[in-house]
């Protein structure tokens, strides 16, 4: 047998991922004896490569699921991408800029058919990244938020949700994206710091020569004020509020209210805060509590309406601000600008800055469906990885808003939502209703909305087993047992799955959530391309292997804590990975040269030496800290134990004394049994290996003399009683 020197990915791993998948063992066998262990795969999105922290996902699920097909467990991993709405419609229009178009060349059909043929090409660079990544998964069962069994499923649950009540219409006050021109939910936002000046206005009051002053970082949003509100535990403004003050909006014919408002903050400026109720949602909240008007004075594309008034009007939100500052100092009503920093709100995909706007939206009751998810976690349904997280998990589900769950954009599945032309009526249907139920109308007109992308996501773990439908992969693999993300999205597709999942099926859709960290590099920074220090996943497993990547990925990474990557990290697991090689070529050449003939004899006519016993014992120990370790989701641990055992207790220890032993043996027994300890103690090596390191551990076994099983992918986890000499 001839073996390279030196462990070769490139030459090796992709021979090794075909054999899996040629051989079928990507796909479990129903047993109905047996539970399944079962992941969704979270679903990369469709419109670009993979990323770091894919691989990360990708590593941990696939170390879960290729131990407990190891276990002898029905093993399902089901893979699957997203169409991800918002993200591939802007990704899409930059393409198509680069062209000179935009989506309105196209018009709405043709430019959701060319998105669509994006994806797709997509979707194989994701596959076959995923198949170099080693990503045991079960192709045939592969799914795209997309598919037309998956909206058909997506459509149930709307209608489902509709007819309970859960699903309404209504003018809310909703993040509005002037770049992308849809609504976004709160989720969909992201904060950053901004330095501005606070700006302090005075109001008269009717009838009197006093002012009212108040402070605020939008001078333009003035405009359409409908009141100016204090606390009313504020000793400054008692005497005004007792006297029912009128005051007169500045720049503007109106005459506005003075209102107590107990959430007005006392130390926010003068304490005497505008009131808009189309431009702010604390304000949208006040005005509804005090029935005041709504005047929208911005537009979809940030600029002034006409209600702004005609000096004003068609400016762009900024030009307007200064504007009305000068206007305001002209009259004598500018009290003075100070520097503030605050928090300003932009969008997720686009870094847009986003517009709060009374805007007629489609919206889930969250409350009744985020009671059922609280008590999922808190009756131990759910557990969570980390545990920590299941403190965020509540406050964030207690303190939960209704979700926006309606997209103005063009690429996604449109809302099944046929509204008549006569009398208005809403059919909740796929295809456009015969006639209408209440005047009998036949004239109907199709929202022209999509489903927000988090929506069918959310269904994730039910629909992709054919739900609402029996099938037997439902009936058998659902609930699954983890979901495995990260930290990062615990509320943008955890919680949702969970609402969703209890909703749809009565059942939590999974029993453990397991939360990774964030990728940073060897500082502690944050990837990104404009700092140089991001690591593309793809070149890294060219250079140094799959393996040396998941190792590096999991090494040193407990849940929910930041996971540190470097070139230098990756170089020293591919260090390990050739000691693998290494070692197991020595093993296998030796017994090459010394014939094997051990393999013909059962151990128990072998003389073991003390170090032959301790090192199976030492074996055993480590099988049991590696299963405790899975069975606590502590993979970063389980991959140190196996590391430092293998280099140190194998290969420093066993070999090295094996190695004297068989050099020095006077009798074949004794030489026989040393080369018993070296080879036993490589096969059971690669199966705990395995999970970590499938390439390299797969390769070695494949050049084994004796074998048990065709591949070590299907082969049997050891037990402890496998190492009693």
């Amino acid at each position: 047998m001839k073996i390279d020197k030196n462990y070769k990915p490139n030459k090796i791993e992709q021979k090794i991922y075909k054999l899996w998948e040629d051989e079928g063992y990507f796909k479990p066998q129903i047993n109905r004896s047996k539970n399944p262990f079962v992941i969704i795969m979270p679903p990369p999105n469709a419109n670009n490569a993979l990323h770091v922290g894919n691989a990360v996902a990708i590593a941990i699920e696939d170390i879960m699921i290729r131990y407990h097909r190891l276990k002898g467990e029905p093993v399902l991993w089901v893979p699957g991408t997203d169409h991800a709405g918002i993200m591939t419609q802007v990704v899409y229009e930059r393409e198509l800029a680069k062209k000179g178009k935009s989506r309105f060349d196209l018009g709405r059909n043709e430019f959701y058919k060319q998105t669509y043929a994006f994806t797709m090409k997509n979707r194989q660079v994701i596959r076959d990244q995923l198949k170099k990544l080693g990503a045991s998964c079960d192709w045939t069962r592969e799914k795209f938020t997309l598919d037309p069994d998956i909206k058909e499923s997506v459509y149930e649950t709307f209608k489902r949700l509709y007819g309970d009540g859960l699903v309404y219409q209504g003018e809310r006050i909703i993040n509005w994206c002037p770049r992308c021109q849809t609504a976004l939910s709160d989720l969909e936002v992201v904060y950053k710091e901004e330095q501005t000046k606070l700006t302090y206005i005075k109001y008269p009051v009717v009838g009197s020569g006093d002012f009212i002053t108040v402070a605020t970082t939008r001078p333009e949003t003035m405009l359409g004020d409908t009141a100016v509100a204090v606390n009313p535990k504020d000793k400054r403004y008692k005497k005004f509020l007792k006297n029912k003050t009128l005051l007169k909006l500045p720049l503007t014919d109106r005459i506005i209210p003075l209102i107590a408002a107990k959430e007005v903050d006392v130390d926010f400026g003068t304490g005497a805060v505008k009131v808009t109720p189309a431009h702010d949602p604390l304000d949208f909240k006040i005005g509804r509590e005090h029935n005041l008007k709504i005047i929208q004075v911005i537009g979809k594309d940030a600029k002034m309406t006409a209600k702004a008034g005609k000096n004003y009007q068609g400016l762009a939100t900024k030009e307007c601000a200064k504007k009305v500052i000068l206007d305001l100092k002209k009259l004598g009503l500018l009290a003075g600008q100070t520097d503030y920093a605050h928090s300003v709100g932009v969008c997720e995909r686009c870094r847009t800055t986003i517009e709060p706007l009374v805007s007629k939206q489609w919206f889930i009751r969250t409350k009744p469906l985020a009671e059922a998810a609280i008590s999922a976690v808190k009756s131990g349904k759910i557990k969570f990885y980390p545990k920590r997280f299941e403190k965020i998990f509540y406050h964030w589900m207690e303190n939960i808003k209704d979700w926006c769950i309606s997209r103005q954009i063009w690429w996604g599945q449109r809302m099944p939502v046929w509204r008549c032309k006569k009398c208005s009526n809403i059919a909740i249907s796929k295809e456009r209703p015969k006639k209408c139920k209440k005047c009998g109308s036949k004239d109907f007109v199709q929202e022209s909305d999509t489903f927000d992308t988090w929506f069918s996501s959310g269904q994730w773990p039910f629909l992709v087993f054919g739900w609402p439908r029996q099938t037997r992969d439902f009936r058998y693999f659902y609930p699954t047992t983890v979901m495995e993300t990260g930290w990062d999205i615990l509320f943008f597709w955890v919680a949702r799955m969970i609402m969703l999942g209890i909703y749809c099926t009565g059942k939590p859709p999974f029993k453990y959530v397991y939360l990774h960290g964030l990728v940073r590099d060897k500082d502690r920074q944050k990837m990104s391309k404009s700092k140089g220090n991001v690591v593309n996943p793809l070149e890294v497993v060219d250079l140094y292997g799959s393996d040396a990547l998941r190792m590096a990925l999991v090494f040193g990474s407990g849940p929910g804590n930041d996971i540190i990557i470097s070139e230098e990290k990756i170089v020293g697991q591919a260090h390990f990975i050739n000691k693998i090689w290494n070692a197991a070529r020595f093993v296998l050449l030796t017994i090459q040269q010394e014939g094997a003939d051990f393999l013909k004899k059962k151990k128990e006519s072998f003389s073991f030496s003390k170090n032959d016993k301790l090192f199976f014992d030492n074996l055993a120990r480590l099988l049991k800290e590696v299963d405790s370790c899975f069975n606590e989701f502590n993979f970063h641990k389980a991959a140190e134990k196996i590391y430092k055992f293998f280099w140190h207790n194998y290969c420093d220890r066993t070999i090295e004394d094996t190695k004297r032993r068989i050099k020095e043996a006077k009798r074949p027994e004794d030489k026989e049994a040393a080369e018993y300890v070296l080879y036993y103690g490589l096969v059971n090596m690669l199966k705990i290996l395995h999970p970590f390191v499938p390439y390299v551990s797969e390769s070695i076994y494949q050049m084994l003399p004796k074998r048990d099983k065709k591949a070590l992918i299907i082969e049997n986890w050891p037990r402890e009683k496998d190492f009693k000499l």
